[in-house]
Order: structure tokens, then sequence, then C-alpha cells
């Protein structure tokens, strides 16, 4: 079952990838843009097909962590344009709005998707009206030592308040705030708070400190008229705290222990879907959609954003920046992406053998 959810996380990571380059075709072949390939995975080609009426080859590749949309003059081996200056299929030759399109409807697509996933987030299971409980005791168990009973509301944990958190966030804090140390949970009791000071165990199936609880939350179904204000008040939630932990992270290097890479959110994702089932799986779908839009449009060089900065100079020049240079600048974003990538991924490693 663990390698299902694994699997079910990489899964989620390429359809959020995909999903973002189909946002750069559709611009694109709305737009006029020629497009080159585009294509499902990477990796050596499993199935291809080239439509002869736009010259586009679609491509089918067997890792299936994303894919790709490259334009005719934007490839390896024309670094700087120069082979293909004259081909009126050369992305640089479109208009620099059409351009500016294509590049932005890439994050475009992610937040569109979490807004869909979140209407149906809505639909299946309405708002969250009570917080977190207690719903079922592993006798035992350190939580059934402790004297928790189902039906306990919680309050806090570890200090931090829970009455507004999710399921998934409850079980983070007890999992990952005690670091196998005493963990110290308030719950409501009857109207009265209690407080319980209860030593976690490390469960090696779940790869992770535990206390042997089922923790459930209570919802509401929601009227056919709210549950679209109700999906776009959550994905602005959503983009507020994102946001929020992004200026933290730049300005003060809040929650750079907190960051991870592609290992840490497969982990991360795999680990709350086990939990807390399809409806945490959803959530997270609209959590990371987000994330990546927002990430994409950050001015670093390799990323959309950057490309945008470009864009918006050789429209206020009405003269583009030297191709050769811009290439160099994208390429050494690519490298330091990577850098951070693999610093990352080690680091997620070690988390896990922690």
């Amino acid at each position: 079952m663990t390698i299902f959810y694994v699997l079910l996380a990489l899964l989620l990571l390429g359809v959020l990838i995909t999903v973002h380059e189909f946002g750069h075709f559709a611009a694109a072949r709305l737009c006029g843009i020629p497009v080159k390939e585009f294509a499902i995975g990477f990796g050596p080609r499993l199935i291809s097909w080239k439509s002869k009426k736009h010259e586009t080859t679609f491509s089918v590749r067997p890792i299936p962590l994303g894919g790709f949309c490259m334009f005719y003059g934007d490839t390896d081996d024309d670094p700087d344009g120069s082979k293909m200056k004259d081909d009126p299929r050369n992305y640089s030759n479109a208009a620099v709005w059409k351009r500016m399109l294509s590049v932005i409807s890439g994050p475009l697509m992610n937040f569109v998707l979490a807004f869909a996933v979140a209407i149906a987030l809505m639909i299946l299971y309405g708002v969250t009206v009570s917080t977190p409980f207690v719903a079922d005791i592993v006798q035992g168990q350190p939580a059934a030592q402790a004297g928790l009973l189902p039906g306990d509301a919680f309050v806090s944990v570890q200090g931090q308040d829970m009455t507004s958190a999710t399921t998934a966030e409850v079980s983070a804090a007890i999992g990952d705030l005690s670091h196998g140390e005493t963990v110290e949970i308030t719950v409501l009791r009857d109207g009265e708070e209690k407080q319980f000071s209860i030593q976690p165990v490390f469960d090696q199936a779940a790869n992770r400190y535990m206390i042997g609880i089922t923790i459930q939350q209570g919802y509401a179904d929601l009227p056919g008229g709210m549950v679209i204000p109700a999906a776009w008040n959550m994905c602005r939630s959503a983009t507020t705290v994102i946001l929020d932990a992004l200026g933290k992270l730049v300005t003060t290097g809040e929650g750079l222990d907190q960051t991870a890479g592609p290992v840490g959110v497969v982990q991360m994702v795999a680990e709350q879907t086990r939990q807390g089932g399809f409806e945490i799986f959803l959530y997270l779908t609209v959590i990371i959609s987000i994330n990546l839009g927002l990430m994409n449009l950050l001015p670093i060089p390799g990323l959309d954003g950057s490309r945008l900065v470009f864009m918006a100079i050789e429209a206020v020049r009405r003269k583009p920046v030297s191709q050769k240079v811009e290439a160099m600048i994208h390429l050494s974003g690519y490298a330091l992406l990577l850098a951070l990538m693999v610093f990352f991924t080690f680091k997620d490693v070690l988390r896990i053998f922690q």
C-alpha cells in the first residue's frame, strides 16, 4: 500500500507539470505560434505522431513526471537562435504579446486546475465546520495509556492552535513537532480543556512517530450556490499563505528547514494521503498546484517569470534583448535550479533515514 501511495504522489506531480506545459501549448496554438513538440513524460519516445497541419510532434515518454512544450528555435542545438533567425516558425519572431501570453498560460493553468479541484473538493466533502477530533483509539498505544478518549476535540499540539487545523495538520504536528520527544496535547472534553503529555512511538511502516489514534473532522454540505465561492475562498486563502511563507523565507530565512525537494514532496503527499484518504489528496493537489504556479512566476532565470521579464523589457524597448545573452542567463538559472534540486533531494533523503 505504501508503494501505491508513492506512485499516486508521483502521478500527481506528473499531472501538475503536464497541465502546466499544456497551458503553454494551448496558448501558443491559439496565438498561431508553431509548436515543435508536445510531450507527456520524459525519456526516450515510446509513441509519437506528427500533426501535418501544425507540424507538431506529439510524444509519450516512459517517465511520467511531467512533460514539455518545445518551440521552434527554442532548442539546445540553436541556443542563440542564429540558425532559425529568419524562419517564420521561430518562437522569437512571434509578437511579444503572443509570447507573453504563451508563457503566463503555464502558471495560469495550474491556478485553473487548483480551482477546479477545489470545486470538486467542496462538492464531495463540503466545508469544515468543527475542529479535528479523536475518532478512535488503539488500545495499548501511548494515547490510550495517557487517557485520550474518542470524541476529544483538539485545542493545541505543542502550543500550536489546532482549532481551525485540518486532520493532516494535526497528524503532522504530533508526528513532526515532537521529534520523538514528549508531545503536549490539549483537548476539549465535555466543555472542559484537558492536557496530556504523551510519548510517541516510532512506527516503522509509517516511517514516523505516532501515538495510536485516528483523527477525523466534521463537515457540512454546501448549497449549490455556495460551492464556487467556497472553492474560490479556499484558493485565495492558500495563495495568501504561500506568498506569506515565501516572503518570510526570502527576507528572514524562516521555514528554510521545512523546505523540501521532489523527494520530500512525494513523501509528504504519500504519507498524508495514506492517513487522510482521497479528501487530503485533493486538498494537497490544490495547494501544490497553486504553489507550482506561483513559483514559476518568480523572476528567477530559467523560470517563466524570468522569461516574462525579458519580454516586458522587449515590449518597452521595442527591441529584444540579445538572444545569446538571454540564453546564457537562463542557462545559469537552470544550473542554479539543478543545484538546489540536488541539495534538497539530498536533504530529503537524509530526513527519511533519520
